[in-house]
């Protein structure tokens, strides 16, 4: 008798899963030695395994949707190794800026070529705003000009980016609002993409870690990089945007979200596709933004990322063929992996996205919310 087997059985029967099923969300078990693999090993095993070919299941993303619609994560016991780990990341500093550039090189940098396949004409890789929007390139569009009004963007203003990836952010508010700006970026292939993306405009991009920056700034955005700061480095981040900051200027503060406080990220994410990376909660960004900022308005619309993400998948699916020879196939089972989780957390609400404005000392007559 297979004990393990028996054991995923009935916890995926409480999600309506049933192995081997006929159901597209039916995990197809390949290997029998995946049961023991996943309870001893908990969620790194679980990744690790898919792409190993262990598993499959047709439709992955609405697999992992009844998996944590039904909570069945906080029923698998993990091992002593990822607990390990969680209590490393508590004792030590691993988004030092020593370390900083590790999630560059082992993600951003693996090629400018399917980032542009995937994320379409703005090459904006973080939540779409699908308020009104039909498409990818439109919920992009309308989230960069969000952006722009949620700071009150003006003529002639100097933005810092904190993390500006390829520089959608940046190219947008010059071309629409005459905007100046600064993006830094941890990935070389995005700097030397962003130049190129950002020629001609009032646009300078640099290799480097945010406390290495310096100057003064009418407005700082941060769009998708606070995920990367990790728990011990929110307050000097929060110092840090303070001290770039003008009075008068205001901080948007783009961010995935967690509803727990955490001090380590899913092993299988941060081992495979986000090095070092943490969620935070709102308590710890309102506790690091203590006595720095005030909190103007907050935004939830992590639903978006959810069709955001489908979007993406949908463009990587349809561009494979073309990369399949230079990536290979445990590459394409790890990405589409990443991918469907992802929009599954969102889906099932587990994880947020949040726009965050802040001020230095409070809007004057109040901060008026653009929605």
């Amino acid at each position: 008798m297979n004990i393990a087997k028996t054991k995923i059985e009935k916890l995926l029967e409480k999600a309506g899963l049933k192995i081997n099923g006929k159901n597209s969300y039916d995990p197809q078990v390949l290997n029998e030695k995946l049961y023991a693999r996943v309870l001893l090993g908990g969620s790194l095993a679980l990744g690790e395994s898919y792409v190993d070919g262990w598993w499959e299941a047709k439709s992955l993303d609405r697999f992992f949707y009844k998996v944590l619609s039904a909570d069945l994560e906080k029923e698998f016991i993990f091992s002593f190794i990822e607990n390990w780990r969680a209590l490393y990341g508590l004792a030590f500093n691993l988004q030092s800026a020593k370390r900083a550039f590790q999630v560059g090189q082992k993600h951003y940098d693996i090629g400018n070529d399917i980032y542009q396949s995937m994320l379409g004409k703005t090459m904006t890789y973080s939540c779409g705003y699908w308020k009104k929007a039909n498409n990818l390139n439109k919920a992009q569009e309308a989230k960069l000009d969000l952006i722009c009004k949620k700071i009150n963007l003006k003529k002639g203003d100097y933005i810092l980016d904190i993390g500006c990836g390829w520089a959608s952010f940046l190219k947008f508010a010059a071309e629409n609002y005459r905007a100046k700006g600064l993006g830094i970026t941890v990935s070389k292939e995005q700097a030397e993409f962003a130049r190129e993306f950002c020629k001609g405009l009032p646009v300078k991009i640099q290799l480097l870690d945010y406390r290495s920056i310096a100057g003064k700034f009418d407005h700082i955005v941060s769009v998708g990089m606070f995920e990367h700061v990790g728990t011990k480095n929110y307050r000097t981040f929060m110092k840090k945007a303070g001290e770039l900051l003008k009075d008068e200027g205001l901080f948007l503060l783009h961010t995935i979200g967690s509803d727990k406080s955490y001090f380590s990220s899913d092993k299988w994410v941060t081992k495979y596709i986000f090095s070092n990376s943490m969620l935070p909660s709102m308590a710890q960004i309102a506790k690091s933004a203590e006595g720095i900022f005030a909190i103007e308005d907050l935004h939830n619309f992590g639903a978006d990322y959810d069709k955001t993400l489908m979007a993406w998948f949908d463009n990587f699916e349809k561009s494979w063929p073309k990369f399949q020879a230079k990536y290979g196939e445990r590459f394409y089972r790890m990405w589409k992996y990443y991918i469907l989780i992802s929009a599954a957390n969102f889906r099932a609400r587990k994880i947020h996205l949040w726009q965050i404005v802040l001020s230095k000392k409070g809007v004057p007559g109040g901060y008026k919310s653009v929605r």
